[in-house]
């Protein structure tokens, strides 16, 4: 997904001279020739491989959780049979994850800080497993506003699940490893998504016979209660919040080392009065706000056209989501390769709105195999901008902490992908897909045009003059474009 062999000078500089694990290294413990702290002999690291148990089952309650985003909006047609509802009420069970991540990530960001990795992951399972047992008992006609409340207590979860990737490896890998651990911990959330496309239109086939369409329903929700339920069970006794003996140099500083206070409130009124950040701002959410509302309705669109095809329109989520990943490795790496920051984000927003214009207006033509290949290449380039989007606000807010201007662009795509789902529903519903899809082709072009403005406008950063801080901000951001990528298809 990203370059995972660079690491940040600081602490390439810290660790150049630490352990490394060799081809059959397990535990190991090393010397480095920093200092510890105190103008003794070097500090003690050391490689523990409960590391790899830690984030893959981080990875598997994200992947679970990730699965619930999208396994009623791929089947909307037939939950709003079973449950009587109306699309709109079925659209808010997903959009429910983009409203609860607005309020609550910077609450959860602050408890992360404090608390730290245990009980953030605590809370996380606690919550997901709870969203799902609530589910269950919400099988029957008359109980939908007990599967929307199960609903909101899993998008609950959710926002704790996000911040943790990137402090989960920091925590517990060595330098080298960190972007590593990162993109093993967000897979599970993008493998969620997928699973989540492809398997609830197979659990839950479109029957008339409500009795039998119950037994379905539940099913596919005992099989999310109860793998939440194990992987709760595995949290409480295996997830551990540090080793014992830190992984890195960087670590033994940070354990050592008290952290400064540092104002939420202070940075993020700093980063809403910096014009080219909010322009950036502003033109992620509508790209991004865009793709959440393409992805939550994704199943009414297909089935207007082809009708019955409620397994291939998760196939086509499915092929969305594999495209997106593979247009985030691509324009991970050509950055890396050449720097043009600005361009590539110019381009590649403006091939997003060729891509829609293409997708809207082949949609309904009738060959099923030409609306897999125009949402691949939708979810290609949509996918593409996110890493150019976090790498690009590098440039636009320094000195500011990566994390709290990361948030907010995070915030504006859920707001604006509330939105988008909201109108792009209600027009679908009025005049077709085709005008649902060139309503959001029209903010593509509002977006765009932003873009570029940005890029006619924007100086240079004073970052830039500072010799290697642009190679560390943009391993630090690399980390969180890792950690928010499943952001693309949710969000929420």
């Amino acid at each position: 997904m990203v370059d995972n062999t660079r690491a940040s000078p600081g602490r390439s500089a810290q660790d150049s001279n630490g352990p490394r694990l060799g081809a059959n290294a397990s535990d190991q413990t090393g010397s480095s020739s920093i200092p510890n702290g105190n103008g003794g002999s070097a500090a003690t690291t050391r490689l523990y491989n409960k590391r790899w148990a830690i984030v893959l089952l981080f990875s598997s309650y994200s992947l679970n959780n990730a699965y619930q985003w999208i396994q009623y909006g791929i089947i909307s047609n037939i939950i709003m049979k079973f449950y009587r509802v109306e699309a709109f009420a079925v659209d808010w069970l997903s959009m429910i994850f983009m409203l609860t991540y607005i309020p609550f990530i910077f609450p959860v960001t602050w408890l992360l800080e404090k608390k730290g990795l245990r009980v953030t992951a605590l809370m996380a399972n606690a919550l997901n497993c709870a969203g799902t047992w609530i589910k269950v008992a919400s099988v029957s006609p008359d109980l939908f506003g007990v599967t929307m409340l199960g609903q909101f207590v899993s998008s609950l979860s959710q926002v704790f699940i996000l911040g943790m990737p990137s402090r989960l490896a920091s925590v517990w890998f060595g330098a080298d490893e960190v972007s590593t651990a990162c993109s093993i911990g967000v897979f599970g959330n993008q493998m969620g998504i997928g699973i989540g496309f492809l398997v609830p239109p197979i659990l839950v086939p479109n029957v008339d016979d409500m009795n039998e369409l119950a037994y379905h329903i539940r099913i596919m929700f005992y099989i999310s209660a109860g793998m939440a339920t194990l992987i709760f069970i595995l949290v409480v006794t295996v997830f551990q919040e540090k080793p014992e003996i830190p992984p890195s140099q960087a670590q033994v500083q940070a354990r050592n080392i008290p952290r400064d206070e540092y104002s939420y409130k202070a940075s993020i009124l700093r980063l809403l009065r910096n014009k080219p950040f909010m322009l950036l701002m502003l033109s992620y959410g509508l790209n991004v706000g865009c793709f959440y509302a393409v992805s939550t309705l994704l199943n009414r669109m297909i089935i207007e056209h082809y009708p019955g095809e409620e397994v291939n329109a998760g196939r086509i989520g499915l092929t969305i989501v594999i495209a997106g990943m593979l247009g985030s490795l691509i324009c991970g790496v050509w950055l890396d390769k050449t720097k043009f920051y600005k361009q590539t984000t110019l381009v590649v927003y403006l091939l997003s709105l060729i891509g829609m214009l293409v997708y809207a207006f082949t949609l309904s033509l009738g060959h099923l195999w030409v609306v897999f290949v125009t949402a691949g290449v939708l979810g290609f380039f949509m996918t593409g901008y996110l890493p150019l989007g976090f790498e690009y606000a590098v440039e636009l807010t320094y000195p500011e902490s990566e994390g709290t201007s990361s948030g907010l662009l995070n915030c504006s795509a859920q707001i604006f992908g509330i939105i988008f789902t909201i109108s792009q529903g209600k027009i679908i519903d009025q005049w077709g897909t085709l005008a649902g899809n060139i309503f959001l082709s029209i903010f593509l072009l509002i977006g765009t045009i932003m873009t570029a403005k940005n890029f006619i406008n924007s100086g240079d950063a004073s970052f830039k003059q500072t010799p290697g801080y642009r190679e560390m901000v943009l391993y630090q951001f690399k980390i969180i474009f890792v950690v928010n990528l499943w952001h693309i298809f949710s969000v929420n």
